[in-house]
């Protein structure tokens, strides 16, 4: 009798669970609503363009609404801090630069903690950095132009924002050669490149504005952000070929607020890298001369954790006062 009574306390506690497991809809299949991936920046340029690429191919893959909303501001440092702020059940991401991971948090106060407050999902490409004047510039090479700059201190240039690589790409090259710059930061490539075209500034850094060069509005004087050459610009040295320091690359990372369940960031990182393997997404990457570069959730992490501690040793080295 008392087996039987143990038996049936026993089969009711399963039945109970049972139940509240498939009504509670914390337990549902991921994802069965809308996503939302804020951009760090502003419509009409690469982060833009692939983040939109990111979303059209995961909607398909899993038959949900998946909706960019562009958050620019601060080298994506405004994106993050939003992401930061979210529930993390896998329904937020933001698409953001890794300087806002890095060198940002070091040189600012942030409402987050770079390396405590996030999930880090994937890295699908680098920027490719990029120092460019407009085609009808009096500039040639290189050496013209550092030589107008000895010769005309206070030359303006654009960025995507105060603390990004691009923006000290170049001031590394100002301090290198002897420069004085004056920073004009916008919210992301496509305004830096607009405030160019437009006369409002001598010469910008950054990615998106290799598109135009492809197209003959700009020319590219110089890589930045870069480890050697680029054979498509075989004439175009590197900062660090000249004799100049230069920033580590930057990625295009997929992140998530802290917390996110293993088996939510499992499927999100086996999604993002199916998506960004496919043919509309690579097409998106090569119209912005964006080069692949896959990194998992423990390789962006690693990555991540070495460039943090490299921008602060630096910083350090060059007297830079950080915000720690």
């Amino acid at each position: 009798m008392e087996a039987k009574k143990n038996y049936r306390k026993t089969l009711t506690i399963f039945m109970t669970w049972a139940l509240l497991f498939l009504a509670c809809p914390a337990f549902a299949e991921y994802p069965d609503k809308p996503i939302t991936i804020y951009c760090g920046y502003g419509p009409g340029a690469s982060t833009d363009a692939s983040s939109r690429a990111l979303a059209s191919g995961l909607e398909k893959m899993w038959g949900v609404p998946v909706v960019v909303e562009n958050k620019p501001g601060g080298g994506t440092t405004v994106c993050a801090g939003l992401v930061a702020s979210k529930k993390p059940d896998g329904y937020t991401l933001g698409v953001i630069s890794e300087g806002a991971l890095t060198a940002s948090p070091l040189l600012q106060k942030l409402a987050y903690d770079p390396l405590k407050d996030f999930t880090f999902l994937a890295q699908y490409a680098t920027y490719f950095g990029a120092f460019v004047v407009r085609s009808d510039a009096p500039w040639k090479t290189l050496d013209e132009f550092i030589a107008h700059a000895k010769a005309n201190p206070g030359m303006s240039y654009t960025s995507t924002g105060m603390h990004t690589r691009q923006q000290i790409s170049a001031e590394l090259l100002g301090r290198c050669k002897g420069l004085t710059f004056r920073h004009v930061p916008t919210k992301g490539g496509a305004d830096a490149s607009t405030m160019l075209m437009g006369g409002h500034a001598d010469f910008s850094t950054g990615s998106s504005q290799i598109v135009y060069v492809r197209q003959g509005v700009f020319r590219l004087l110089l890589r930045v952000n870069a480890e050697k050459r680029d054979p498509s610009f075989p004439d175009v040295p590197t900062l660090k070929e000249i004799g100049c320091p230069d920033v580590p690359s930057a990625g295009l990372d997929v992140v998530a607020p802290r917390g996110l369940p293993p088996a939510i960031s499992q499927k999100l990182v086996e999604g993002i890298r199916k998506v960004t393997l496919e043919p509309p997404f690579q097409k998106v990457l090569v119209n912005f001369d964006i080069p692949y570069d896959f990194l998992d959730q423990e390789g962006l992490a690693k990555k991540i954790k070495d460039q943090y501690e490299w921008f602060k040793d630096y910083l350090a080295k060059t007297g830079i006062k950080t915000a720690k």
